[in-house]
């Protein structure tokens, strides 16, 4: 649905853009994730057919951004991350308009219109001036806006900014179920753990070069070569912490309060036999889990926070 090919855009010596390759394919919830100025927007730009790069190639949905942007555009819903709206407008009469320019016309419009504002729960605000909005409200109301000519790829440049924890849950259970209708969505953001929670792939950008582009559980696996363990038994933390030390599995062992943190040796991912070692030994488990990476602990160990 989206493929680039050393996408680069140039201001003079500066990079905003370096040589960027990427895939997505249809269906996928890619987070595009860097630092203020890194080259998200310049990268949705380009692909939404608003900047022209100065170097290389992109498509969408199969169409060059060179030889057939107006196809491009209305296959699209480009979501900037800050838009203006019509404050003197009613929520109904905005959606109409814009329906009106992607020449949805008649009784269809109408219908359209009401389908949106219910797909971003807005119906109840359809008369209400677009001024009388919440941050969050105005928000969901733009997306209603890129939705109106149910566009096959979305590209939206941080949705949540500035939204409070209520409403970022909301646009977050929207982009899942847009996700189920088949959309290929493209989104950027800085709440990280919101990413990883609806996101299949991310991407990591910085300085303009894509750093890492994978499946999410990928990304978290790159970032860490051996496998963490955390366990807690009843009793004996000390004794058991030696036990499992002694397991060729095991590269070593760190005991926090109650907690014993096992790091596996390289490559070892079955440690299976672990829990059965401690159980034989007698000691009752109260925990034994794999220890997660998150996604704002995989960006701070690929980043280094500077821009291009």
């Amino acid at each position: 649905m989206i493929r680039t090919q050393d996408l680069t855009k140039a201001y003079g010596e500066l990079h905003a853009l370096h040589n960027l390759t990427l895939e997505l394919e249809e269906g996928d919830l890619f987070g595009y994730i860097g630092p203020n100025g890194s080259g998200k927007t310049t990268t949705m730009r380009i692909l939404a057919t608003l900047l022209q790069p100065t170097w290389g190639e992109a498509y969408v949905c199969g169409h060059s951004i060179y030889t057939h942007p107006k196809e491009i555009r209305r296959l699209i819903g480009f979501m900037p991350d800050f838009f203006g709206v019509y404050d003197d407008m009613k929520v109904i009469e905005y959606l109409e308009f814009f329906a009106a320019a992607y020449r949805i016309r008649g009784r269809k419009r109408r219908k359209v219109c009401e389908e949106v504002l219910d797909l971003v729960e807005l119906g109840y605000k359809r008369d209400a001036f677009v001024t009388s909005l919440s941050r969050g409200m105005t928000q969901r109301l733009g997306l209603a806006r890129v939705l109106l000519h149910d566009p096959q790829v979305l590209i939206l440049d941080e949705p949540a900014s500035g939204l409070d924890p209520r409403a970022r849950i909301e646009i977050r259970g929207l982009l899942k179920q847009l996700r189920s209708l088949g959309k290929t969505i493209m989104v950027s953001s800085h709440i990280l753990p919101e990413l990883a929670d609806i996101c299949n792939k991310v991407g990591i950008i910085e300085r303009g070069e894509l750093l890492l582009s994978a499946e999410v559980s990928e990304v978290m696996r790159r970032v860490r070569d051996r496998t963490l363990l955390n366990v807690r038994v009843a009793g004996g933390t000390g004794e058991a912490a030696r036990l499992l030390e002694a397991s060729p599995l095991v590269e070593m062992v760190d005991v926090r309060e109650e907690t014993i943190n096992v790091t596996l040796a390289e490559h070892v991912t079955d440690y299976t036999e672990l829990p059965t070692l401690l159980i034989a030994a007698g000691y009752r488990l109260q925990l034994f889990r794999e220890d997660e990476i998150n996604l704002e602990t995989a960006f701070m160990t690929l980043t280094k926070g500077i821009t291009a």
